[in-house]
């Protein structure tokens, strides 16, 4: 496993981008970000076990529930948390970028991050939408930078592994600096991989590397693009160049990378320790907020 750059766009098939639409003050922060699959992609998430969760949450479980996403769509700045009309906020950010991009709102995960209780304006976010889509790219620096708030320090990585004889790729981003404590509570995590896995593996698959690379998180989501029967992390279009030979993994722990040169099938033993190391890495980037003081404390005991 070759540790690689490019974050969220390492992988064939995504795109990202972020920009400044007006929800924060300052003009020079980003606040507003979007990766973005070729097709029609392989979803799977993990939410805060807190109490109080935000609207958006509520609509990314419903719009996920399916196992496939198209986009993901965030904003900081704003929590849009415990507000009257959170549910109806987050779903028209769905509708918006879901016109802009031409695919269905219900395959658009959506999330928000900042100050609690303020009503979030739809307009900066109605009118960010387009240069959003229009400057999608390798960016993913952009994104990084549109989901942070009160973080420090940057926090993305990216990783290149073989399975079954094909070079795959995983990248992430990240945030979470002020409180990561009860239970998942502002720290946001963006995963995107080109090696083809089922929905329910990757569930599966995530959930075990939550439990044992992240002790306090509040929305982890892992995107796996599909193409035919190929599945990437992330990615949207018709079909995603260059991953349409990647091994399909349908069982736990096995793979089918297809026929072999001389016909034969072949099934391998998959593992899980590329996605778990790249969970572990990029959680361990909390050199900020609440999180540097309890790996203080951590580190005394």
């Amino acid at each position: 496993m070759n540790k690689i750059t490019g974050g969220v766009c390492a992988a064939k098939g995504f795109t990202a981008n972020g920009v400044h639409c007006g929800i924060r003050k300052n003009r020079s922060k980003r606040d507003l970000a979007l990766i973005y699959s070729e097709v029609r992609a392989s979803a799977a998430a993990v939410y805060t076990t807190n109490l109080v969760k935000g609207a958006p949450l509520t609509v990314t479980k419903k719009n996920i529930s399916d196992g496939f996403a198209h986009a993901i769509l965030c904003n900081s700045g704003n929590a849009n948390t415990c507000n009257a009309n959170g549910i109806g906020i987050a779903t028209r950010m769905c509708e918006l970028l879901g016109h802009e991009l031409n695919i269905s709102p219900t395959d658009v995960v959506v999330a928000s991050t900042g100050v609690i209780g303020q009503p979030l304006n739809i307009i900066p976010i109605e009118n960010g939408i387009p240069p959003l889509v229009a400057g999608l790219g390798k960016n993913s620096s952009f994104a990084r930078e549109g989901i942070m708030t009160t973080d420090t320090k940057l926090k993305e990585t990216a990783y290149e592994f073989v399975i079954g004889g094909k070079h795959c790729r995983i990248g992430g981003i990240a945030k979470g600096s002020g409180m990561i404590h009860p239970n998942m509570a502002t720290m946001l995590v963006f995963v995107t991989t080109d090696c083809a896995i089922s929905p329910a593996i990757l569930q599966k698959a995530l959930g075990e590397d939550v439990k044992a690379s992240l002790l306090f998180l509040r929305f982890f989501c892992f995107f796996v693009i599909r193409v035919y029967h190929d599945i990437l992390d992330f990615v949207i279009g018709n079909k995603a160049r260059g991953v349409e030979k990647n091994c399909q993994c349908n069982q736990e722990g096995k793979c089918d990378p297809g026929r072999g040169e001389k016909g034969e099938d072949n099934k391998i033993e998959i593992k899980n320790d590329q996605h778990s190391e790249k969970c572990k890495e990029i959680s361990s980037k909390a050199e900020d907020g609440e999180n540097q003081r309890i790996l203080e404390q951590l580190e005394k005991r």
